[in-house]
């Protein structure tokens, strides 16, 4: 019998598959594996028979229902957006947040108000100065949240960073701002059965972020570069439909390309992605569709609520009705791409059983795939 180690498997079952998000949950504790131009590379093999990399990988072994029940105490279910206990939709009342976030700036401000209450000690955000090179970072002040404002739309190894943050003695209450894929290796961590869960009970905050999909840096820059100069970005949009443009702001001009232009740059990962809401955090946000400087925000755990209900009772944030048009919207999209994904991860295999990373139970997946 032959027992192969975790670097190979990762090698074969996902990054040989292109099914890497580059989320960065297998870097930052393991010597052999690091990003190189927006993609996780093996440098050498180790000889571990099990180990974080693979473990806590979002496409490896992705239990739904095991998870939702450990995470939620709940089953699974076929609910286009996941477990939900309210749904509205907020804005910060921060005119110095406003001008720096994207939409609402409700993130931004969420994670303000957790460090200063002390909800947390320590955010992991992502920071993209240049537009280029967007990483994870470990940030304590509002200086720093609002320096990692705005959305950058590449593929990002952010949770390298929160690997090495719960490596330090001086953290010990970590809010972690991640998209679905990066919500689900968290929420691997969380429930894995490895002796060694890399200080996972630090996390005390996971706020997620709408996804529809991300790009590939190492096609998108060179792409962008040909548009502008790099230094010169100041932010990166996508507009709700019906527009179908992405824009590109900087200080003297906004520049439209068309959606379809930029879709060969995303990541062949995002066709097999089922999340577009990141289920499995304690809060997700999005921005509101046709309702100009809200965001749509979900509030799926208690601790979520706890933090949602202080910043409103303080003024951190507005709130206001998620008008059902808005919400009947959400769904439908959420539960397109769900359909999507497993359409094309059984194209992928040839076969309806074997849905590569996934495991959902089949009487969801029956109930995803009827139209």
């Amino acid at each position: 019998m032959i027992v192969k180690n975790v670097a190979t498997c990762l090698q074969q079952e996902v990054l040989r598959q292109n099914l890497c998000v580059g989320c960065g949950a297998c870097l930052g504790n393991c010597p052999y594996l690091r990003m190189y131009k927006g993609k996780v590379v093996l440098l050498d093999q180790c000889n571990l028979c099990q180990g974080q990399c693979y473990e806590h990988c979002p496409r490896t072994h992705l239990d739904l229902d095991g998870i939702s029940q450990k995470i939620f105490g709940l089953p699974y279910g076929s609910d286009e957006i996941g477990m939900v206990t309210h749904v509205f939709m907020a804005r910060s009342t921060d005119a110095a947040v406003k001008v720096k976030a994207q939409y609402g700036g409700t993130v931004t401000a969420l994670i303000c108000f957790a460090l200063d209450e002390g909800f947390i000690d320590t955010a992991v955000l992502t920071l993209s100065e240049d537009k280029s090179s967007p990483e994870g970072i470990l940030v304590s002040t509002k200086e720093g949240v609002l320096n990692c404002a705005g959305s950058s739309y590449l593929g990002t190894p952010t949770l390298e960073a929160f690997n090495r943050g719960t490596q330090d003695d001086n953290r010990r209450k970590i809010g972690v701002v991640g998209t679905p894929c990066q919500v689900q290796a968290l929420a691997k961590m969380r429930t894995s059965t490895l002796d060694n869960r890399n200080n996972v009970d630090k996390l005390n905050l996971v706020i997620g972020l709408f996804c529809t999909w991300a790009l590939a840096p190492d096609k998108f820059i060179p792409f962008l570069r040909n548009k502008v100069r790099l230094q010169d970005i100041i932010k990166l949009d996508i507009p709700p439909p019906p527009a179908n443009v992405f824009e590109i702001y900087t200080s003297s001009q906004r520049l439209s390309v068309p959606l379809d232009e930029i879709r060969g740059f995303i990541m062949p990962s995002c066709a097999y992605c089922i999340d577009m809401t990141a289920e499995f955090s304690d809060i997700s946000v999005g921005a509101t569709e046709g309702i100009s400087g809200w965001n749509t925000v979900i509030v799926r755990s208690g601790k979520g609520s706890d933090l949602v209900k202080a910043a409103e009772a303080k003024g951190i944030i507005e709130v206001d009705a998620l008008p059902s048009e808005n919400l009947k919207h959400l769904k439908e999209a959420s539960l397109l791409k769900k359909r999507r994904a497993i359409q094309n991860i059984i194209e992928k295999t040839g076969d309806a059983d074997d849905l590569l990373y996934l495991k959902v139970p089949p009487k969801v997946t029956k109930q995803l795939l009827v139209k």
